[in-house]
């Protein structure tokens, strides 16, 4: 669960989903997926009421296909309307979390609680005034380099839990005839299913929000590696 790069602070953060009508087709290119914006309709990703994290982790790799296409909107429409508390059904779960630093961690729902998701919240804020300088953004495109993606073994990156991890993924947007990118610097598995465990930059310079590698054009995702 860690990356460096570029990324840009924001110091004047909150503490503290809309309609997603629009889906994300798939496009491959050089290696690189390129998930772009169709004006083709579909309906919300299902929801349920049992909490994944109580569930048994899985070694099956998350795809690229439907769900993702749904969780990046998702996140894009959660970020444009600064919805943190929507925004909490993309992160990863506090129950699978506990269970993969119980014994390892001191107070591992604290940590949850005080460092991963109290930073989340704050980026949140942060991308949404980021995005919307110089106007409403409209997102393009979302890039993600598949073979970047990694089963992270147990025991490994101080974890008692495998799990996938996925890096770098580019939010590609639009101001006006401008074309600019923000990263999500980290995505892992539960059971098949990829979620936001760093939205900003981990480590980061200061406890404030952060964007993560904030780009002109749709930037380059990646890069591998981290945990």
């Amino acid at each position: 669960m860690r990356r460096t790069g570029g990324h840009v602070a924001s110091s004047n953060v909150a503490p503290r989903r809309v309609h997603r009508a629009r889906r994300l087709s798939l496009l491959v290119s050089t290696g690189v997926l390129s998930l772009a914006l169709t004006t083709s309709i579909a309906g919300a990703k299902p929801t349920t009421t049992t909490d994944p994290g109580l569930l048994p982790q899985t070694s099956a790799e998350p795809s690229f296909g439907v769900s993702f296409q749904h969780q990046m909107h998702a996140l894009w429409s959660d970020v444009s309307h600064n919805n943190v508390t929507r925004a909490h059904d993309l992160f990863f779960p506090r129950s699978a979390y506990v269970k993969m630093k119980t014994g390892l961690l001191a107070y591992p729902q604290s940590d949850y609680a005080q460092r991963l998701l109290a930073f989340f919240n704050l980026d949140i804020a942060a991308y949404h005034r980021f995005l919307f300088i110089g106007g409403a953004p409209r997102l393009v495109a979302v890039r993600v380099n598949r073979s970047d993606a990694a089963w992270i073994a147990p025991g490994h990156c101080e974890n008692l839990i495998g799990y996938w991890h996925l890096p770098g993924v580019r939010l590609v947007y639009r101001h006006g005839a401008k074309v600019y990118s923000v990263g999500v610097a980290s995505l892992i598995s539960w059971r098949g299913v990829w979620y936001v465990v760093h939205l900003g930059p981990n480590p980061r310079p200061t406890n404030v929000g952060t964007i993560d590698s904030p780009s002109s054009g749709p930037g380059v995702p990646g890069p591998a590696g981290g945990c």
